[in-house]
């Protein structure tokens, strides 16, 4: 017999206005975005290998743990090394496993995640993700409930490439995204180690770091973290990406959110590379497990809640 259900599950297409996705049961990616028919993100086929966590979640921890071994609450845990040109645990589990249907409707899905048991990170979470399209784009939720007896460190952060428009290959790509303007509305930039490790921070001002007046991005590679953010007056944060053919794409998310991440992919191996620049606000940036910088520590019998969005205008 024929199984002919796509490598990434279960598809569930979703629409609204302007705007149309599909949100996959595989990691609770986004596939698809779309606005008056262009891609939003770098789209994905149902069965294409999803490298670069190409539009998925980042839960329970965004980014990179070094030497995949963290300390928490006394205690000293050892989590896989998925990284091992450096070293180190990357991105979480989300997005390696298929998420539960909770509910589907035309603009909206809702899938579940329960943490499975590991040495490394043995806490009793239970993640509910929503993607809705409204008239303002794609507003991902995220909950994460601890229903265990002992505190848990968490984190998240969505990893969308963001679509230059002109559907590259390899090096082309950052040709292409030299001609994209982004703003990342920050005071400090990350300084890492050789293994992107955070090392410090510093100002932006005066450096090729700073983004706050809407550059082009000529000056890459960039595979940095942003934080310091400059908030609206609501709390939210927003970064904002403007492609050549007017299509401005915004991406941030609520008071929760501290830092951005911003990748070019600048030498990727060619079939790794997405036509785009990944921008992911998140709500602590990488190794948080071990510096607890921004760490979010869900107490017993409650929840965590993060908020997060997409949208575009054509200009």
């Amino acid at each position: 017999m024929t199984n002919t259900t796509p490598r990434t599950g279960q598809q569930y297409s979703i629409s609204y206005g302007d705007y149309e996705a599909v949100i996959t049961e595989l990691g609770a990616t986004m596939r698809k975005v779309t606005y008056k028919g262009k891609n939003v993100i770098v789209p994905l086929g149902a069965d294409d290998p999803v490298t670069c966590c190409h539009g998925q979640l980042l839960i329970p921890f965004p980014n990179r743990i070094a030497a995949g071994t963290y300390e928490f609450e006394g205690k000293t845990y050892t989590l896989p090394i998925d990284e091992h040109d450096r070293n180190t645990a990357i991105h979480g589990y989300g997005y390696r496993a298929f998420w539960k249907l909770e509910s589907l409707t035309e603009s909206s899905v809702t899938q579940s995640w329960r943490a499975p048991f590991l040495l490394g990170y043995p806490f009793a979470i239970k993640v509910y993700a929503t993607h809705e399209l409204t008239e303002d784009g794609l507003k991902i939720t995220v909950r994460a409930e601890n229903y265990g007896d002992v505190d848990a460190p968490w984190a998240v952060a969505i990893h969308p490439w963001l679509d230059n428009g002109f559907n590259g290959y390899g090096d082309e790509i950052d040709g292409h995204n030299a001609q994209c303007h982004l703003t990342v509305p920050a005071a400090t930039h990350v300084t890492v180690d050789d293994n992107l490790i955070p090392t410090g921070t510093e100002p932006v001002e005066g450096t090729k770091y700073d983004l706050n007046a809407d550059p082009l991005l000529v000056n890459q590679p960039f595979d940095d973290a942003w934080t310091d953010l400059k908030r609206d007056a609501d709390g939210s944060v927003t970064a904002t990406f403007t492609r050549p053919d007017g299509l401005v794409i915004k991406v941030g998310g609520d008071e929760t959110i501290t830092s951005f991440q911003v990748c070019t992919g600048t030498g990727f191996p060619a079939f790794q590379h997405p036509a785009g620049t990944a921008v992911e606000p998140q709500t602590a940036y990488a190794n948080a497990f071990n510096t607890g910088k921004d760490l979010i520590v869900i107490k017993p019998g409650e929840s965590s809640t993060t908020t997060m969005f997409i949208k575009a205008e054509q200009h």
